[in-house]
């Protein structure tokens, strides 16, 4: 599976690095966290936290603990836990979560729903 680099990644517990010139169309799942500095497009469902790097590019659906978005995702994101939006980030698409920081400087396009049921 040449798309998936098994590596030390930027971020501290992140295992799985999708690299900048990989482009990957289809389904993405698993319970390890993962840093896309690539293209993604699908679904993505992670049981642990989702980083987009400044260079990755999202055109799916997420549903996962965490994401934390520094590039352009375009779709819903659903988070158990939290959403942040990094400050040169675009998003466009509706994100459900307990907790949601959007910084400024931010590009947000969409519909916000923290009440979470079950929600921590």
């Amino acid at each position: 599976m040449a798309a998936i680099e098994k590596s030390p990644a930027p971020r501290t517990g992140a295992h799985t690095v999708i690299g900048s010139s990989i482009v990957i169309d289809g389904e993405i799942s698993g319970d390890e966290d993962l840093v896309i500095l690539g293209t993604v497009k699908g679904r993505i469902g992670l049981k642990e936290s989702l980083y987009v790097e400044g260079s990755g590019v999202i055109e799916a659906d997420i549903e996962t603990a965490r994401v934390e978005v520094s590039g352009q995702v375009t779709g819903n994101i659903s988070a158990s836990e939290k959403v942040e939006l990094k400050a040169d980030c675009k998003v466009t698409g509706d994100i459900r979560a307990p907790r949601i920081l959007i910084a400024d400087g931010a590009v947000f396009k969409g519909n916000v729903d923290m009440d979470v049921k079950g929600a921590k």
